[in-house]
């Protein structure tokens, strides 16, 4: 199998993913601090020679140059000079301070600057930032100039930290482990009050938008609410509505004839938020609500702006056979979700990884439900009740007791700690991601636990979006779905549990087709194996028609399919691992996903009277 994507090949190592890393939050002056820095692989030691990596690849990914496993008892030593480019060093001479911004590094960052640690962080999946000083900055031969070092660990699958399907030893469902920078580095400076965050929520029946801004100053990093934020809000160029508020405070606004978000229509409000004289900022909302409620003949279905909706979705991984976690470009991106909306797919499930927020831009935009997955932890659980059983079996069993931790490998106090950590900063992170429309804490019993106290957690921290607390199995009969993954045998409605909660079949499908001249360097892995094209579209046709078109009118609410694309061993893409080759033709596959969508429709309809 090739281990270039087309975008891979085309890669200019000193031109490595230039666009500017956060749309919903722009600032317009910025630092790209990808490409070529300094880097090496001790025992722990401080390295006294260094080769090169491409950041942000992991020193595991092809595109990386290293090509080489950070193993757990080992450290990555990364270390750059870097100059100031001429506008943000005229800024930086008018009294603004420099922040340096990390997307993702896994798993335990130490970040110094000119040799003086100013960072420690722990959590391979979510950004960070570190200050630099106006007393760090010298004089060079191109400009004003400092040097950053980050020090890195990674545990991968030997501790409780969080790591998603990376696995020391990979192979079938379970993929190589990646470790270090990951996701885009860059700069901004900042004036002394600055625009920190912003939140936002609507009513669609309303038709109206709250912003929150909030301000924090510079030199601490605190909140420094209360000063006035100018907000201003436009459609196509076009001033829709405007006004001011003290930083921290809402602001509700009413949009005239509201334009509604949904996947057929991606509508997206642009927000300029401006604390005068010193900072702006470009984001961007949108008007839409998810939620779930029965229909008119009692049968309980997922909503989109108040009314019944069904989530044909698709499994997303997010793994490149070049990039490993990072995609060689942001076409890249384009291309894979292209090529979902093409298909007939209207949602993404992004599968047990946080990415770039570019990723979830291009689903705002190009309308996209996305399912988002909180990253499992924990020991290894791979025992028989917890994670072979039910594949099977309906089986549940409890997740909150002393004997449960044990089970699912989560005895470790510090670990449940940090997971829980790390789920409020995620939700923080993407809370105001517009695509987004479903929290997913756990899957397949990976690392599970409290997910009733969990459940309430997330419920409380963003109760505007829907839960699937316990994804594929060991459900606990809470949350807004009854979640299930049907693979090795044909779906059967169960029977009523008299939750009311929505059915929706989390993953299912999975089916194997090896593209001739594509043979990975592993043991093949799949549910179920096709040996031509016209075979896996023929056993696809009639898993639908035959299994979940009849079950939509029983309660059916949502599919998600596995999955996108192929990765490493496993064969069950839509498309092949390095993007070369579709499996199936998006038309075709959508003439297929259209009969589920208009039995939905049907069965909606007929139960509304229309």
């Amino acid at each position: 199998m090739s281990r270039m994507t087309r975008w891979g090949r085309a890669l200019d190592p000193e031109n490595v993913l230039p666009e500017y890393p956060r749309p919903q939050f722009v600032r317009d002056n910025f630092q790209i601090l990808n490409g070529t820095w300094d880097f090496a692989i001790t025992d722990g030691e401080p390295p006294t020679t260094f080769s090169t990596i491409v950041v942000p690849f992991s020193p595991e990914a092809p595109l990386s140059g290293v090509n080489a496993t950070l193993e757990p008892h080992q450290t990555a030593w990364y270390r750059r000079t870097v100059t100031l480019d001429y506008d943000v060093a005229q800024l930086v001479d008018a009294g603004r301070s420099i922040v340096v911004n990390f997307g993702a590094v896994d798993q335990i960052a130490h970040v110094a600057i000119n040799g003086a640690e100013r960072a420690h962080h722990v959590g391979g999946y979510l950004p960070f930032s570190v200050q630099v000083h106006a007393d760090d900055l010298r004089e060079g031969a191109a400009g004003r100039e400092f040097d950053i070092e980050v020090r890195v660990r990674d545990y991968t699958d030997t501790s409780h930290h969080s790591r998603g399907k990376q696995k020391s030893k990979r192979g079938g469902i379970w993929y190589t482990p990646q470790s270090g920078i990951w996701q885009t580095v860059w700069l901004e400076a900042l004036p002394a009050a600055h625009v920190s965050s912003v939140e936002y929520a609507c009513d669609v029946d309303a038709g109206t938008l709250t912003v929150t801004p909030h301000v924090a100053d510079a030199g601490t990093d605190s909140a420094a609410d209360g000063a006035l934020v100018s907000v201003r809000v436009s459609l196509g160029g076009a001033l829709v509505a405007d006004g001011t508020v003290p930083a921290g405070k809402p602001l509700t606004l009413t949009i005239p004839d509201p334009q509604l978000w949904s996947p057929e229509s991606p509508t997206l409000y642009d927000v300029e938020l401006e604390l005068p004289g010193a900072d702006t900022i470009g984001s961007y909302t949108a008007l839409r609500s998810f939620g779930m409620a029965p229909d008119a003949r009692g049968v309980p279905r997922l909503l989109l702006n108040g009314k019944p909706y069904f989530h044909m979705g698709v499994l997303d991984q997010g793994y490149w056979p070049d990039g490993l976690y990072t995609a060689p470009s942001d076409e890249a991106f384009v291309w894979d979700l292209e090529q979902m909306k093409a298909a007939g797919f209207n949602m993404v499930r992004k599968h047990i990884k946080v990415e770039p927020m570019r990723f979830y831009h291009h689903c705002d935009r190009l309308g996209l439900i996305v399912w988002q997955d909180m990253i499992n932890g924990g020991g290894d659980s791979y025992r028989f009740d917890v994670i072979t059983l039910p594949v099977f079996a309906r089986y549940s069993r409890r997740d909150d007791t002393e004997r449960a931790y044990r089970a699912f490998a989560r005895e470790d106090a510090e670990g449940r700690a940090q997971f829980e950590r790390e789920l409020i900063e995620m939700i923080s992170h993407l809370k105001q991601v517009p695509s987004i429309g479903v929290w997913v804490p756990f899957n397949e019993g990976w690392g599970q636990f409290d997910s009733v106290r969990i459940t309430e957690l997330v419920r409380k921290l963003d109760p505007t979006r829907l839960i699937d607390h316990a994804s594929g199995w060991h459900d606990q009969q809470v949350s807004d779905m009854r979640s299930l993954h049907i693979y090795f045998k044909a779906f059967r409605m169960p029977r009523n549990d008299g939750t009311g909660r929505a059915l929706v079949v989390s993953e299912y499908g999975g089916y194997l087709y090896e593209v001739p001249g594509t043979r990975p360097e592993e043991k093949k892995f799949g549910y179920r194996t096709l040996k031509s094209a016209e075979a896996l579209l023929a056993d696809f046709t009639s898993l639908h028609r035959d299994q979940m078109v009849p079950a939509v009118s029983k309660g059916l609410s949502a599919l998600v399919y596995s999955q996108v694309s192929d990765v490493e061993g496993e064969l069950n893409g839509l498309v092949s691992y390095d993007r070369d080759h579709v499996k199936m033709p998006a038309e075709s596959v959508a003439v297929v996903l259209r009969e589920v969508l208009d039995e939905f429709t049907k069965s909606t309809r007929s139960a509304r009277g229309d």
